[in-house]
């Protein structure tokens, strides 16, 4: 019986005997996995970008409920106290929203203002941009949209902490078109910058409408469970009475589903290299067998049995296609990163905002690491299965 650390040395020869064709081998397997990790890698990075937008936490135990456009049904205190009263529901928080001026400094704008409790931040999953949002008892702040900025033409340094004032325009009770005019007879530190290019909005504390005027419904509300698996059981009891309901984790599931998919139809765009790869080692382990027929004739004649000989061919091409797989993936993230550090420079120098378009988690190295070993083996069976059932006398007088 031959010895681990005989085979190892027989296994790894090739190293001594053929180095540029060895290394070159697994140069060429290396770009084939360098494919795969960069390609599945801008796929992870895309994800990323895409979900780091999304605030988690509560965000991802709240239902939006939206009042249907036909209005039907409406959010009022009474229903409020309704969706409290579901079973499995911890909390509730409504937005009152209202077409307003905006009047800042000499200049004015129309504005949807919105008026909520600091709760329905944490909720909608929503964070500044820059600035600060406001706490329970601040009823002195205001909130605005990025695109109220490019309203205004203005940079967030030059409105944070100046004041605002707002006049909101309330639809009268029991008419279609009859509209009140309610000036809020203050104004409002501007503390903070909620990021939306598309919408031009406010937030101020739900208090300084309801302290002015009874108001009439509510556009949405943030309706809070006690734990994701109830998710789907209060949004069924919520949709039976003729609401409109959105949930933020069905939104990521659905995202993930979706990336999941770039990132499988990349991974094939990369297989194509990987093929050509292994169509490569599978052809230098059989002009290895070529080569060295002779020395396994020798080898059986002397002792060395059909299973030593196919597993000193089988470590030959694991470690093959291991160190190839190792190969690829520096060659893969180092890309990667390369890629990344250019792009933010760029996007930096040009006053965006830096982003990791490639990543590359741990557990997918890993599995890309065990998966080039394994493809080794595989390309290996065959030229270790016919260098085990050589016949010794036929094999030495091979030349």
């Amino acid at each position: 019986m031959m010895r681990i650390d005989d085979m190892l040395k027989l296994a790894t020869r090739m190293f001594r005997t053929r180095p540029a064709r060895t290394w070159l081998t697994i140069l060429g397997i290396g770009v084939g996995f360098a494919a795969v990790v960069i390609l599945v890698g801008l796929g992870f990075g895309l994800q990323g970008v895409l979900l780091e937008k999304i605030v988690f936490g509560e965000a991802m135990l709240s239902l939006n409920v939206i009042t249907p456009p036909s209005r039907v049904v409406v959010i009022d205190d009474e229903q409020l106290d309704k969706f409290k009263e579901l079973p499995n529901v911890q909390d509730v928080a409504p937005l009152a929203s209202f077409t307003s001026l905006i009047t800042f400094g000499d200049l004015t704008g129309s504005i949807m203002l919105n008026g909520v409790e600091p709760k329905y931040f944490r909720y909608a999953g929503l964070v500044a941009q820059h600035g600060e949002l406001f706490e329970n008892g601040q009823t002195d702040y205001v909130l605005l949209s990025s695109a109220v900025l490019k309203l205004f033409e203005m940079e967030p340094e030059q409105i944070l902490g100046q004041k605002a004032s707002f006049k909101v325009f309330l639809p009268v009770k029991g008419t279609d078109d009859e509209i009140q005019e309610i000036p809020l007879e203050r104004e409002y530190v501007i503390n903070g910058i909620i990021e939306d290019d598309a919408s031009i909005f406010a937030y101020i504390a739900g208090q300084e409408f309801s302290s002015r005027f009874v108001v009439p419904y509510y556009d949405k509300a943030r309706v809070k469970v006690e734990d994701r698996i109830y998710l789907d059981s209060v949004e069924a009891l919520i949709l039976e009475q003729g609401f409109v309901v959105t949930a933020l984790s069905k939104t990521v599931e659905q995202a993930n589903k979706i990336f999941a998919g770039v990132q499988i139809t990349l991974a094939l765009f990369g297989a194509i290299a990987l093929i050509v790869s292994a169509i490569g080692m599978f052809n230098t382990m059989t002009v290895t067998l070529l080569e060295r027929t002779k020395e396994i004739g020798i080898m059986r004649t002397i002792g060395g049995s059909p299973l030593n000989i196919k597993v000193m061919f089988l470590t030959e091409a694991v470690l093959m296609g291991f160190l190839g797989g190792l190969v690829g993936i520096a060659i893969g993230v180092g890309g990667g990163l390369l890629i990344n550090f250019m792009l933010n420079t760029l996007a930096t120098r040009l006053g965006g905002a830096a982003m990791a378009l490639f990543r590359f988690p741990l557990p997918f190295l890993i599995f890309i690491a065990v998966f080039s070993g394994v493809m080794g083996y595989i390309t290996g069976l065959f030229p270790s299965n016919r260098a085990g059932k050589l016949n010794p006398l036929d094999a030495i007088r091979y030349s």
